[in-house]
């Protein structure tokens, strides 16, 4: 893991540079102290301020911001540096928020757990290594479990979406490449079609094979951001027969070609999420 402050990351030969597509394999916390940043996670933009943090997860494509006048902190850790015991579930959802606000209290629990996790960074002490290193997993814990219960009632637990859609989301996240069939979910999760979607439709606001739509479109797009691979490629990796296929498939729900969404989020001009 390692910790940061925004001027840091600035001095680091002008990295990151604004509006390139990232796609990094550990997490990112960011939160701003001073100032306001754009910044953009899977192709929606966020704007940071003084007691907002934001969560890009491993696989999730990020796009900076300018870092001119505004100050913050930057906590980066790889997936496995918690301990399965940390009590820090959900590291690795995929659908889990990536704003946080703070207020009040909850802001001030959150900035004393980061200068903690700052200073036990920056100073072990004369600590061994292995223990340095301990010490910074339960602070880590800390900030993180912080993060993860902002807003959460004393004594409740954080609300969960129904038990259906959640074994629905799962599968897809497991299978997208292998299918995009609603009938093939239903079928393989004893369910109807027509109650995977009443279950989606309440906890999303959209029906089952948007869901799965939505999911192919945002790894498409991840794709197309970040990796060199051609639209054949692509096509290929997410399941389609032929590359015309595909293409048809992503004009119809995001309005443009392939080809053009690598252009434009490469050449930093905005791009919107999938519109279907």
């Amino acid at each position: 893991m390692e910790v940061m402050t925004l001027a840091q990351l600035r001095a680091r030969t002008g990295h990151p540079v604004p509006g390139a597509p990232q796609r990094p394999t550990f997490h990112h916390l960011l939160t701003v102290s001073r100032g306001t940043l754009r910044h953009t996670v899977d192709f929606t933009g966020y704007t940071l301020t003084a007691g907002t943090w934001l969560w890009v997860r491993p696989g999730q494509v990020q796009q900076w911001g300018q870092l001119d006048d505004v100050d913050g902190t930057l906590v980066l850790f790889q997936p496995d540096f918690l301990p399965p015991d940390s009590g820090a579930a959900g590291l690795d959802n995929a659908y889990a928020p990536v704003l946080h606000e703070a207020a009040g209290d909850e802001a001030h629990r959150l900035l004393d757990a980061t200068e903690h996790l700052t200073r036990a960074f920056i100073s072990p002490g004369g600590l061994p290594l292995e223990v340095h290193q301990a010490v910074l997993r339960h602070l880590l814990a800390v900030l993180v479990l912080r993060l993860t219960h902002l807003g959460t009632p004393s004594g409740s637990p954080a609300p969960e979406p129904n038990d259906t859609f959640l074994r629905l989301r799962d599968a897809v996240e497991r299978d997208f490449t292998r299918t995009r069939r609603l009938e093939d979910y239903a079928r393989a999760l004893g369910y109807s079609a027509r109650t995977l979607s009443r279950a989606t439709q309440a906890a999303t606001g959209v029906n089952a094979k948007e869901f799965i739509d939505r999911r192919v479109v945002l790894q498409a797009r991840r794709l197309l951001a970040h990796s060199d691979d051609t639209a054949a490629q692509i096509a290929t990796r997410l399941g389609f027969t032929s590359a015309t296929n595909f293409s048809k498939y992503f004009h119809q729900r995001t309005g443009t070609t392939p080809i053009a969404f690598r252009a434009a989020v490469r050449a930093g001009r905005p791009v919107t999420p999938a519109s279907i």
